[in-house]
C-alpha cells in the first residue's frame, strides 16, 4: 500500500434506506468501475483495503460519513473523488477526499451533529419537551438488542438540544418542529431514537409519524466552542506543510453506462 485516502460521502433522499452493507457492496463496484488501483490484504481470500468508521443507522439520512482505502498507486485526491461520485448511485455522493497524512481518523469521530424533523410537532410543544429534557439528571430509555432489553441513559451523551422552527418552505397548515442535537459517540451509542425515545418517556412528546433524521456533520468535539469540527482537517492541513508528492498518472476515465 503507497496511498491511503480518506472520503466523505452522502446518503440522500430515498438512499437513507441503504443499509451498510448495500453501500459496501455499491462502493466496491464503483471502485471496480472507476479502475481504481486498490491494495489488497493478505491472506487465502484478500480483500480491498476499505476501513468504514461509525456509519449510519438505516433509514437516517447523513451529508457526513467517511471511509478510508488504500491504494497500491498513487493517485490525486480530487481527480479519484470524481470517478467514483460519477460511479456511484445518485444520493450516495462522494463529496470530498484528501490524502491521509495523519492517523486515526476514527479516533476523531467523537460526536455528531443530527437533525430530526417532526411533522405533526408544534414548535412550542416540542420546546417544552426539551427543556424537561435537558433539565433530566438522566433519561433512561429501553431498546431491544440480540442480547434482549437493554435500558440505558441518553441524557449523558446529548451534549446540546434545541427546537427551531420549520423551513420556511413548508405548508402553513401543517405543523412542524426540528430538533437539532449534538450526541457523543459513547458506549452504548446513543441514536437520534434514542432521544426521541427520551423525550417521550419524560415529557410525552409523540410525533404522528416517523421523524426524517439526517446526520449533518460527525467529527472531533470541541469543548471550548461547543462545536463538531471537521475529521479531514488535519489531512488538510498536513497536506500544504508536506513537500507535493509524485502522482502517478491516470488516463482511466469514468466507465460509460449506467452508475451501480
Amino acid at each position: 500500500m503507497v496511498q491511503r485516502i480518506r472520503l466523505r460521502y452522502t446518503k440522500r433522499g430515498r438512499l437513507r434506506f441503504t443499509s451498510h452493507r448495500d453501500f459496501q457492496r455499491a462502493f466496491e463496484r464503483a471502485l471496480r468501475r472507476a479502475e481504481v488501483p486498490m491494495a489488497y490484504s493478505a491472506g487465502f481470500t484478500p480483500h480491498p483495503r476499505v476501513s468504514y468508521a461509525n456509519a449510519a443507522p438505516t433509514g437516517t439520512g447523513s451529508e457526513a460519513e467517511y471511509l478510508e482505502i488504500g491504494l497500491a498507486a498513487t493517485r490525486d485526491p480530487e481527480t479519484l473523488r470524481k470517478l467514483l461520485d460519477e460511479s456511484m448511485p445518485a444520493g450516495l455522493d462522494i463529496i470530498d477526499a484528501v490524502e491521509a497524512r495523519t492517523s486515526g481518523l476514527a479516533d476523531r469521530l467523537t460526536a455528531s451533529v443530527w437533525e430530526l424533523r417532526l411533522d405533526g410537532v408544534e414548535l412550542a410543544e416540542a420546546q417544552r419537551a426539551v427543556e424537561v429534557f435537558l433539565a433530566a439528571e438522566t433519561v433512561e430509555v429501553q431498546r431491544r438488542t440480540k442480547n434482549g432489553v437493554r435500558t440505558f441513559d441518553t441524557r449523558g451523551a446529548v451534549v446540546s438540544l434545541e427546537a427551531l422552527p420549520a423551513p420556511a418552505d413548508r405548508p402553513l397548515d401543517n405543523a412542524c418542529a426540528i430538533l437539532r442535537l449534538v450526541v457523543r459517540h459513547l458506549t452504548p451509542a446513543v441514536r437520534p431514537d434514542d432521544v426521541l425515545s427520551g423525550l417521550r418517556a419524560v415529557a410525552d412528546l409523540a410525533p404522528p409519524v416517523p421523524s426524517a433524521v439526517t446526520r449533518l456533520a460527525q467529527g472531533l468535539f470541541d469543548e471550548e466552542s461547543g462545536t463538531v469540527t471537521d475529521p479531514l482537517a488535519p489531512d488538510r492541513e498536513a497536506d500544504t506543510a508536506a513537500p507535493p508528492t509524485v502522482a502517478v498518472t491516470a488516463d482511466a476515465k469514468a466507465p460509460e453506462g449506467p452508475a451501480a
